[in-house]
């Protein structure tokens, strides 16, 4: 199963908001986090998220894979940052991390990305004037969500593949293989879009 970027279906108020105001609603948000300095103001950030969460009523396996995957990046951060800036610097950097993860993430649960899409190309229609493209602006944030998923996908079933083999501990077991598959799929998007005529003007 895709631990990030996968829709999950729902009808809860979360769900039912129009996508254009929830991924501009991201973007302030990330802002917000990202000004904020405070551990007491991010630690209340994180709880709204989590809040959300809990409203948009996604379940328990849901929050358990992303969280499985966030753990052991934000541990390696928090170390290296407390070793490098002090602890309260490593607090406010991981926590800005796992705030703007997980809300980043709770878009994908909750947001069909053929709906995002659409709305950031209606958003951006009246940018045509000054020579922009939406569709294309629409096209990068579309394929920017399935890489992620991509992306998580291969790294899942890579790990699975390491246990089988009994190679958890291993770093080149998993860094080789996902690298390998990363570069395949990149080049099959690439002859995909190719394919469909992207980028021929």
């Amino acid at each position: 199963m895709n631990p990030l970027g996968l829709y999950e279906p729902g009808t809860s108020p979360v769900h039912r908001a129009p996508a254009g105001w929830k991924f501009l609603a991201l973007l302030a948000f990330a802002v917000a986090i990202f000004v904020l300095s405070s551990p007491l103001a991010l630690t209340g950030c994180a709880l709204a998220v989590a809040l959300t969460y809990a409203i948009a009523r996604i379940p328990a396996r849901r929050c358990w894979q992303i969280s499985r995957l966030l753990i052991p990046l934000l541990l390696v951060v928090f170390l290296l940052q407390w070793w490098m800036l002090g602890l309260d610097s490593a607090a406010v950097v991981c926590l800005r991390l796992l705030t703007a993860l997980a809300a980043a993430n709770l878009l994908t649960l909750t947001t069909r990305v053929d709906d995002l899409v659409t709305a950031v190309e209606r958003g951006l229609s009246p940018t045509r004037r000054l020579g922009i493209r939406p569709d294309r602006i629409g096209l990068l944030v579309g394929l920017t969500l399935q890489a992620v998923a991509a992306l998580s996908t291969i790294a899942t079933q890579v790990r699975e593949a390491q246990r089988a083999r009994n190679a958890d501990r291993s770093l080149p077991a998993f860094a080789v293989p996902f690298l390998v598959r990363t570069l395949r799929h990149a080049d099959d998007l690439g002859e995909a879009l190719a394919a469909r005529g992207v980028g021929d003007d």
